[in-house]
């Protein structure tokens, strides 16, 4: 340490001593004056220790002051006047509406000699009102002798949307002619022993008004009011004055309580004049549960018709659950209810048009009059499912016991088996019911489904549940191909079912009728926006079946014609 400080001493005697030196000989004028330098190396060169403070510097914070704040608040308000607010709302073009025709006519012709007129009218667009009407004719020659068959219908349709209310009615017209050509050709011409000329005549009128429109009312209804006249040629007659109301009230978005009713008067005439009213209400309370959807009512229905001396006021229990089993594709059901089914001449000579008891040239022998009853559905228990699992099928399947009393048979006439008449089982009849169908349907382009509807029949007295088939099947499939040609085709199976024909002296026969199979095709071809031509292909088998024992149908029928829409 102290080598270096005599070190640093003579740097700086070598770097200050010539400065020293410049400096004397300035002031002398130049002259350099005898000196004599003494250097001691012994010498200690010591500084002094320097003076360090290690406080922190210390600011002081202002002092504080009070101040006196003042608010004031004014309310500021714009003139009352309109502001132009121009503001442009970007949306995507709309595509227009396509164009709605609404009349069509349908016009054909086939083998039979069969003349085919369909027609169907209706209004354009409207959130006013909407109407329309239709006019049909179908006849032909039949398989055999006085077998020509002719129908024919007119009516017209229409309802008023007055705000949240809908007005609406209907009035039609059909006039449908047949033949009793079921008779044994061996015999006598029949048209001296009785007539074989029948006709019916239906004429209909209803009116109605709802709400059905107001989805968010709390309280939905409907009421509607009506008249059915039927008469034929034998001068039997039945006019059918009937009423209704469907009302609907929500104590919330998941439950609710339903009162529906009907309400019918029939007054009868075939030589007798009878009266049959009938009346039915169904209360019901129904709740959705998050998976689960109960429905809780009752049916009581009463009836005037002493057949087998049926009950006249009836009561049957109403309810049902329904459980989601996997969300949005799979729901089991299952129930138990009855009913009481309202039966009229109107809709019997529909399903059997040669219905008829004793001729009227023989009125001595017997009653001209059927003997027309209610059913009485006194149980049924059910259960099912009903969903889709396999996207675009939707299948359904239900099993149940069905339990009833005077349940309708047509059979033949004692005293002419041409004609048919209502029979009815002493005791109750049983059913076992197995119902399934399955659909698919692509985007409304091609469409498959099949349906079966199966029953095992059990009745008390009677021999045979005569003419109800224990199986009908169908096979139904549709194809678009380019909105160009559309095909139709159906495939159907009926069971065969059994009759009773008397031969005279007391013998009684049992006969059994054919089994059905029936194949149909339609197809349509579209010539222009307006013109289509349709071929119609029925029973292609060419088949002729007996659907009643001694009434053949036709056999292969082919129309082919043309439609226009305007």
């Amino acid at each position: 340490m102290k080598n270096t400080i005599k070190l640093s001493g003579l740097a700086l005697l070598f770097a200050f001593g010539p400065v020293a030196g410049f400096q004397a000989f300035a002031q002398t004028g130049g002259k350099l004056d005898n000196t004599e330098i003494k250097i001691e190396k012994s010498k200690v060169l010591e500084l002094p220790e320097a003076s360090r403070n290690y406080e922190k510097f210390r600011i002081e914070p202002p002092e504080k002051k009070t101040n006196t704040v003042t608010y004031r608040f004014n309310d500021y308000k714009l003139p009352d006047q309109d502001v132009p607010l121009s503001a442009r709302v970007l949306t995507i073009k709309q595509e227009d509406l396509k164009k709605l025709y609404g009349n069509y006519i349908k016009a054909g012709f086939g083998n039979y000699s069969t003349p085919y007129l369909k027609g169907y009218f209706h209004n354009k667009r409207s959130d006013r009102a909407s109407f329309g009407g239709y006019v049909s004719h179908v006849s032909s020659n039949g398989p055999v002798d006085n077998s020509d068959v002719s129908n024919s219908e007119i009516g017209a349709h229409g309802e008023s949307y007055m705000g949240n209310i809908t007005v609406g009615g209907r009035v039609g017209y059909e006039r449908d002619g047949y033949k009793f050509y079921g008779y044994n050709p061996d015999l006598p011409s029949p048209d001296i022993i009785r007539k074989i000329d029948q006709n019916f005549n239906r004429v209909n009128g209803e009116a109605y008004i709802n709400n059905k429109t107001q989805a968010n009312s709390k309280m939905q209804y409907g009421v509607k009011a009506g008249v059915k006249y039927f008469s034929d040629a034998f001068d039997a007659s039945e006019v059918n004055g009937y009423g209704g109301l469907d009302l609907q009230y929500f104590l919330s978005n998941k439950s609710r309580v339903e009162v529906l009713s009907d309400l019918s008067f029939i007054s009868y005439k075939d030589g007798d004049d009878i009266s049959r009213p009938y009346f039915k209400i169904a209360p019901s309370y129904q709740v959705d549960l998050d998976k689960l959807d109960v429905s809780v009512g009752a049916i009581l229905g009463y009836t005037g018709d002493t057949i087998n001396n049926g009950d006249k006021l009836n009561f049957y229990p109403n309810l049902r659950l329904g459980y989601e089993a996997i969300e949005n594709k799979l729901v089991l059901f299952a129930g138990a209810t009855g009913d009481l089914q309202r039966v009229t001449l109107y809709d019997l000579t529909r399903e059997n048009p040669w219905l008829k008891e004793t001729p009227s040239l023989m009125p001595e022998l017997a009653s001209n009059r059927l003997l027309i009853s209610d059913t009485d559905k006194q149980l049924e228990l059910y259960g099912g499912v009903t969903g889709s699992l396999i996207p675009n099928v939707q299948i359904t399947a239900r099993v149940a016991y069905q339990n009833y009393k005077n349940l309708y048979f047509f059979n033949h006439n004692p005293l002419d088996s041409a004609r048919f008449i209502l029979e009815y089982d002493p005791e109750n009849t049983n059913a076992l019911n197995f119902y399934g169908e399955v659909v698919y349907n692509k985007a409304e382009k091609f469409r498959l489904g099949v349906k079966t509807d199966y029953y095992n029949w059990s009745t008390g007295k009677l021999e045979h549940p005569f003419y109800l088939p224990a199986n009908r099947t169908t096979v139904f499939g549709s194809y678009n191909i380019y909105d160009k040609i559309l095909f139709n085709a159906e495939l159907y199976y009926i069971g065969s079912s059994f009759g009773k024909i008397y031969r005279g002296l007391g013998e009684q026969v049992i006969v059994e009728s054919d089994n059905i199979v029936d194949l149909n095709l339609k197809v349509d071809y579209r010539i222009s926006e307006k013109f289509s031509t349709f071929v119609m292909l029925n029973n292609i088998l060419g088949k002729k079946y007996e659907r009643f024992v001694n009434y053949p149908t036709k056999g292969f029928n082919a129309i082919v014609g043309l439609s226009y829409t305007f």
